[in-house]
């Protein structure tokens, strides 16, 4: 299994060395040359099987030799080891034909703990092998930086420096960041959106001689081995609920793209997914894009669902390299574009991703009301960001297709929105009971490239 960049002038890689350079060297993501299919009956034959056993099928083929199959399975072992839920990724029923996938039983309660974990281990056995360290910076709007810095913190072989926008987080996500004592591990609170955070990491990366000086990697959701791993997910949900004999439909809430993304990678390796519908908060540019409105950037305004406040989703360039064909010259030349503000999309494109994708978007009053909604008439408690999923899949959802709406984190990771909307404040779970007891460490910073270079280089532990 070969991966190429969405860009088409960086060199094919293996998966391991996909894995561990994140961002090509020509600014382009890395996709599979081929995506891989599973049969029927292989489908099938996943049900009754526990959570483990369905990702060693699902993502085995995609990961070539980089790990023998004992290995792989002790890495995934180890991965979801630390999660609070049997069966991971548990299925709720709200109402007929409507179904919860609750993501958010892992160790920092977000869906992004499925990912993090498990590149985390593949990480340190890949890197350990080699005898050899990495440095990662990851920018986040909240749910990837204490996913990451809980999967790498103590690691040998791993430092990780995390950039999120500063007062842009809610109290919960700050503190699972700035509360980990492990030495090779840095909250760094930039001043800016998650955007400002998002470009610096790219101008990282694009600066071969901070790059290759710091061994620098990312863990972003530009890395391919993240989407990798959400995939199975989806074939977990959908295989309780019928397939591959029966077809179902997810709601994705979702900023960077990578989430939906997986979920498309799932349907082009054979699960009978009908609608993938990307579900938005008011920073709504990829439900205009979706409705033929070109991809445009406006201001980040700041919402309930904050990590979702994001106008540059990385992730959708991988669906516009699919979309164009794979035509690697034309996704350079929009990524050229929306660095000068936006892009609009070709007739044919467009049509592929409408073909694709469907879409909406919730309001702040929509996803408070549907917060106090699915309290009230489903006996659930839903984050905001899975509000905004809810309240889309309830208007886009067809009687007769299960709808599986992903719930990405859990309620108490923004106990003021929900307890605004329902008048009840969600209790963190007994593992994280003292979070705000923890003394913080944490470095306030400036968007400035220089500056978040120096202060890397200066605090790497060799």
């Amino acid at each position: 299994m070969r991966y190429i960049s969405t860009r088409g002038q960086a060199p094919a890689l293996s998966f391991e060395e996909a894995m561990l350079t994140g961002l090509a060297r020509d600014g382009g993501l890395y996709v599979p040359e081929t995506i891989p299919t599973l049969s029927r009956d292989a489908i099938a034959a996943l049900h009754g099987q526990s959570y483990e056993e369905t990702a060693f099928t699902v993502m085995r083929p995609f990961i070539g030799d980089t790990f023998t199959d004992d290995e792989f399975r002790e890495i995934i072992g180890r991965a979801y080891a630390g999660f609070n839920h049997g069966a991971r990724a548990p299925l709720v029923q709200l109402a007929p034909g409507h179904f919860l996938l609750e993501l958010f039983h892992g160790p920092t309660l977000a869906f992004k703990d499925f990912a993090m974990q498990l590149i985390g281990q593949m990480f340190q056995a890949a890197l350990a092998r080699r005898g050899d360290r990495v440095t990662i910076v990851g920018a986040t709007s909240g749910d990837t930086g204490s996913a990451a810095i809980e999967a790498f913190r103590g690691l040998a072989n791993v430092d990780v420096f995390i950039l999120y926008p500063h007062g842009r987080v809610s109290d919960v996500q700050r503190r699972q960041m700035t509360t980990p004592a492990e030495a090779n591990v840095h909250a760094l609170a930039v001043d800016g959106d998650f955007d400002d955070c998002q470009a610096r990491l790219k101008d990282m990366f694009n600066d071969f001689v901070f790059r290759d000086g710091v061994r620098l990697a990312g863990v972003n959701s530009i890395n391919w081995g993240r989407v990798l791993a959400q995939v199975v997910y989806y074939f977990s949900a959908a295989v309780s609920l019928g397939a591959p004999d029966r077809e179902v439909s997810f709601t994705v809430p979702t900023g960077n793209f990578g989430d939906i993304f997986a979920g498309y990678i799932a349907r082009r390796m054979g699960l009978p997914i009908r609608d993938l519908v990307v579900a938005t908060n008011q920073n709504d540019i990829l439900d205009r894009c979706l409705r033929g409105q070109g991809y445009h950037k406006t201001q980040v305004h700041p919402s309930i669902s904050p990590s979702m406040d994001i106008q540059v989703s990385s992730n959708f360039e991988r669906a516009l390299f699919d979309a164009y064909g794979r035509d690697g010259n034309a996704v350079a030349q929009l990524m050229g574009e929306l660095g000068q503000g936006g892009f609009d999309v070709s007739q044919g494109a467009m049509q592929v991703l409408q073909d694709t994708y469907k879409s909406g978007r919730a309001s702040e009053q929509e996803t408070t009301a549907t917060i106090a909604m699915a309290r009230r008439t489903m006996g659930e408690l839903l984050c905001p960001h899975s509000a905004v999923g809810v309240k889309v899949a309830e208007e886009q959802r067809d009687p007769a297709v299960p709808m599986v709406t992903l719930a990405t984190a859990h309620p108490a990771k923004f106990p003021d929105a929900v307890e605004a909307a329902t008048g009840h404040r969600p209790d963190l779970p007994p593992h994280m009971s003292d979070l705000f007891d923890r003394p913080e460490r944490f470095k306030r910073i400036g968007n400035d490239l220089g500056a978040l270079k120096t202060h890397i280089k200066e605090n790497l532990s060799v």
